[in-house]
C-alpha cells in the first residue's frame, strides 16, 4: 500500500454496492459502477473527517498530545 486503499464493488439486483477494505463505515452505493465509485470517495472524505473530529473532542485539557502525518508503505 502507497497511500492508496482498496475499493471493493459488487453488483446487487440494479444498483453497486462499494465499501472501502481498509476504512470501517465507508461504504455506500450507486445506480452505475461510476456512480458508486464517486459516492465512495465521498464516504471517505466524510468518515476521515469524522473520526478526525471525534479524536479532537477526546483531548483532554493539560494532556500531552502529539501529532504529525504519517506515511504508510506496506
Amino acid at each position: 500500500m502507497k497511500g492508496e486503499l482498496t475499493a471493493v464493488f459488487e453488483k446487487r439486483g440494479r444498483r453497486w454496492i462499494g465499501y472501502v477494505e481498509e476504512l470501517p463505515g465507508a461504504n455506500t452505493q450507486g445506480r452505475t459502477l461510476n456512480e458508486a465509485r464517486e459516492n465512495l470517495k465521498e464516504a471517505i472524505e466524510l468518515v476521515v473527517a469524522a473520526n478526525r473530529e471525534q479524536a479532537t473532542a477526546d483531548e483532554h485539557e493539560g494532556s500531552r498530545l502529539l501529532k504529525e502525518p504519517i506515511k504508510v508503505v506496506a
